[in-house]
């Protein structure tokens, strides 16, 4: 049984029928009389009268308990070619009839029969109408909440992880775009621990020949940094082969720990290194 599947109608039924139950078991006769004599007439509930209880409370109580199988169950299913939640709207129509009619028959309705009709009546109600009306189809449970995937080794607020002030990926914080210009006075490139020393004045210089290509970028301007794929990717080894050894899922945080050109060397959660090929579209912790 799927509970998500349940509607506020269905939890309206529910309800209903738990007092319809406790209905079943109150006295079914009022009396007017004193109260001591009140206390010598003995008390009768639904169930010692076989007709009403099975007839009346049982048929109620069933005609819930088929409207929320009929709902909860992963395919409809059938009996005599209705669907059970027909049968069962059918049977809580005659419940809540058949407890109408015993109040109008009785001299002295006592409270089982007053509150089991309410409950007959509330039942009838929600099993007509909750397909129909729209604040009664609203899903009874909502869905849970995505959880953000926490990098592989990382406890939730932990610093280091996105958005923890100080970690990567905070949002208050300034960080350069992957494979986009540094910017020196930012203190990238720096060695760890040391501080960004201020632009000094530089003297003109002679213009000079303008090269062929621009030199690479140093391999000690990359600093590590976590990071997920928009889809799933293969992770090559590091020997050049085109052998896959891993597969990067999206929805993962993977450590990037060297740069290759346009490719990346990344870390799986279980300790593997291979390289990233395709970068197109990572999103940068």
């Amino acid at each position: 049984m799927n509970i998500r599947s349940l509607n506020r109608g269905d939890g309206v039924l529910i309800g209903a029928a738990v007092v319809l139950f406790i209905a079943s078991f109150l006295d079914i006769s009022g009396c007017d009389a004193a109260p001591e004599i009140c206390a010598k007439i003995p008390t009768t509930n639904s169930w010692e009268l076989s007709y009403l209880g099975w007839g009346s409370y049982f048929v109620g109580l069933a005609g819930a308990a088929l409207v929320i199988a009929s709902r909860a169950l992963p395919e409809p299913r059938k009996v005599a070619g209705l669907e059970l939640g027909q049968v069962g709207t059918a049977f809580t129509v005659a419940a809540a009839w058949t407890l109408l009619m015993w109040i109008f028959e009785a001299e002295n309705a006592g409270a089982g029969l007053v509150l089991g009709l309410i409950a007959a009546l509330v039942l009838a109600g929600a099993a007509v109408a909750g397909p129909l009306v729209p604040a009664l189809k609203a899903p009874l449970v909502g869905a849970p909440k995505p959880q953000t995937p926490q990098p592989y080794g990382m406890q939730p607020g932990q610093p280091g992880q996105p958005g923890v002030p100080g970690g990567y990926g905070y949002p208050g914080a300034q960080h350069p775009q992957y494979g986009g210009p540094q910017d020196p006075s930012q203190g990238a490139g720096q060695p760890f621990g040391a501080q960004a020393a201020a632009p000094q004045p530089q003297a003109p210089q002679q213009p000079e020949p303008q090269a062929a290509a621009p030199a690479p970028q140093p391999a000690g301007d990359f600093a590590p940094f976590w990071f997920a794929v928009p889809v799933a990717r293969p992770l090559y080894a590091e020997d050049g082969s085109q052998a896959p050894i891993a597969e990067l899922a999206p929805g993962t945080w993977y450590l990037a720990v060297e740069q290759r050109g346009a490719a990346l060397v990344a870390q799986t959660q279980d300790g593997r290194r291979g390289v990233l090929q395709d970068t197109t579209g990572i999103q940068r912790g």
